[in-house]
């Protein structure tokens, strides 16, 4: 069984734990806000970096790892960007934004250290 710590500092369990955040904020986005352009890009990009991480898990090589992981960033950068424009125009509040945007520079930071250190 893993420690609590170790489930904490996994990513593909921290990757996995986001997109099911982000899963939420699409259905919200469109349900309660009726936003479908910004809510479906931020679904996409949002979803993605989990997807890209969980098939760098079955890499064939270390060069498709990295590559992987690098997808996977470009994709939490992405959905960085999505974050700030929803907030910015008032479909997501100042207490949603920092909460999700927080999980989302952490998956940045973690995959930047990742994709650092298999090149």
């Amino acid at each position: 069984m893993l420690q609590r710590k170790e489930v904490e500092n996994d990513v593909y369990v921290i990757v996995r734990s986001f997109a099911i955040r982000i899963v939420n904020l699409y259905k919200f986005l469109k349900e309660e806000k009726g936003e479908i352009i910004m809510s479906k890009q931020v679904f996409r990009s949002g979803t993605s970096i989990g997807a890209n991480v969980f098939e760098g898990k079955n890499a064939q090589s270390r060069p498709d790892f990295s590559s992987k992981m690098n997808i996977a960033l470009k994709e939490a950068t992405e959905t960085g960007y999505w974050l700030d424009l929803l907030h910015e125009t008032k479909f997501i509040n100042d207490e949603m934004f920092v909460s999700i945007e927080d999980d989302c520079n952490k998956i940045i930071a973690i995959l930047t250290k990742i994709v650092k250190a298999t090149k």
